[in-house]
């Protein structure tokens, strides 16, 4: 493995994505060996991306809500198992007793209602959808009626609640005494030394290095932006590479970070657990615990990572506790995935192709299989185009476009199939890969690649 076949893949997809800037640092043995920025914090006046760039981190910030509920627990001031009504008057679920476990992993039975989406899309303008909810109390008059959306009993099911973290908060809140942001400051950020790591837009602007909010458009163009600030312990905080290391280390560290403890080993290998199944995989066997997602099978080794993202902002932070490797990574907009390329990075750290992953396979033979095809005598032209993990299968003419989404089935070094319905039936669209040619076999037509 070397740095220059890491820092080339991350240029690579920030070029693919249009990603105005990035930041990366890598740790190693409780040490940051590699920190870098690429690209710009600010594209408007020429600003590089730095390891002391500001960006917002999402969902990150669970692993702190998370972090802090079981500071509690160690404190002796409450239970995983506590019902959440002990603590907050809400009505979660009909079907059962919702507890602080079941919040902490996403599985209280009652699907997202969408407040964060609809509030980060109002704040940033990006659609009509304008809801108001400036304080966590705000989004418990707003779940009034939740529970009558429930789904499954819990335990039964995930379901990623952005709203279930803000209660979470609001029970740090209401247990400790104190502000949830100020418990956080008080009981990780100020030991970790993390002390450029922030919740409120006055901290923020006082700061002279933060990165630029941008939203990428449906045509490729970098527009600037801002940061929704309201969003507290659900994925309210902004932070940079060289504080996030901090907090790596002390995970890799099993809660103890240049001599201070911030959390029990006990405690923090049971956030580490792996209790229910999530829908979205890069390895194939992830599981969420609290506040980190969790695979068992990363190269025979145990991966912990969880990513963030606030539409102007994205962020990633992964390690393997066994190598005592991790990665942090932050964007200053939306575009490839930071967690793809975090278990990237840690995949080449451990000496592996992560193109042997299937997430990775897929997204090669889809780039490889993109062009425009042609039958026998270029009498019928299609274009195949990657969209996500699909094909887009086009045929156009002057004034018509046929558009078929191909799903990928089996995947092979040099054949691919991939299945479309029609009229309610699966057909194949086959690729071959034979002698640096691609050969497409689709319904009743052979294509050969010309571009």
């Amino acid at each position: 493995m070397s740095l220059e076949d890491i820092e080339e893949f991350i240029l690579s997809k920030i070029r693919e994505s249009r990603l105005p800037g990035l930041s990366i640092g890598i740790i190693k043995d409780g040490e940051l060996i590699y920190a870098r920025g690429f690209g710009f914090r600010d594209i408007e006046r020429g600003l590089p991306a730095t390891p002391r760039t500001i960006y917002g981190i999402g969902s990150i910030t669970k692993s702190f809500t998370a972090l802090a509920i079981l500071k509690l627990v160690e404190d002796g001031r409450l239970s995983l198992d506590d019902p959440v009504d002990r603590y907050v008057q809400v009505r979660l679920n009909p079907r059962g007793s919702v507890t602080i476990h079941h919040l902490l992993t996403h599985s209280s039975g009652l699907p997202a209602l969408g407040y964060a989406e609809a509030y980060i899309n109002g704040v940033l303008g990006l659609d009509s959808n304008w809801l108001p909810l400036s304080t966590p109390e705000d989004v418990l008059t707003f779940m009034r009626d939740a529970a009558d959306w429930a789904v499954a009993r819990p335990g039964e099911r995930f379901f990623y609640l952005n709203e279930g973290y803000v209660i979470l908060g609001l029970i740090i809140r209401r247990v400790s005494g104190m502000p949830y942001k100020d418990f956080v400051r008080e009981r990780i950020l100020k030991p970790l030394g993390m002390d450029r790591t922030y919740f409120k837009a006055d901290e923020v602007l006082k700061d002279p290095e933060v990165a630029t909010p941008y939203i990428i458009d449906r045509k490729g163009r970098i527009i600037r932006s801002r940061f929704p600030f309201g969003i507290t312990s659900d994925g309210g905080l902004l932070s940079n590479v060289i504080d996030m290391s901090k907090y790596v280390t002390m995970l890799i560290n099993r809660g103890e970070y240049n001599g201070t403890k911030i959390l029990s080993k006990e405690l923090l290998e049971t956030a580490e657990k792996g209790y229910i199944d999530v829908p979205w995989r890069i390895i194939g066997d992830e599981k969420y615990g609290y506040g980190l997602i969790i695979s068992q099978n990363f190269y025979g080794r145990k991966l912990i990572e969880h990513s963030g993202n606030v539409g102007v902002y994205t962020a990633d932070m992964a390690y393997v506790p066994s190598d005592r490797i991790g990665v942090v990574i932050m964007a200053n907009a939306e575009g490839y995935s930071l967690s793809k390329m975090g278990i990237y990075v840690l995949g080449r750290l451990l000496g592996h192709d992560p193109y042997e992953l299937p997430a990775f396979k897929l997204e090669n033979i889809n780039k490889r299989l993109e062009g425009t095809y042609e039958t026998y005598g270029g009498t019928v032209k299609v274009s195949i185009q990657r969209q996500g993990d699909f094909l887009i299968m086009k045929s156009t003419t002057k004034y018509t476009e046929e558009v078929t989404i191909l799903v990928p089935e089996e995947l092979g070094r040099d054949y691919a199939r991939f299945y479309t319905l029609m009229n309610g039936a699966k057909v194949p669209a086959e690729f071959l890969i034979e002698k640096g040619r691609v050969v497409l076999i689709y319904e009743r037509f052979k294509f050969i690649k010309r571009e």
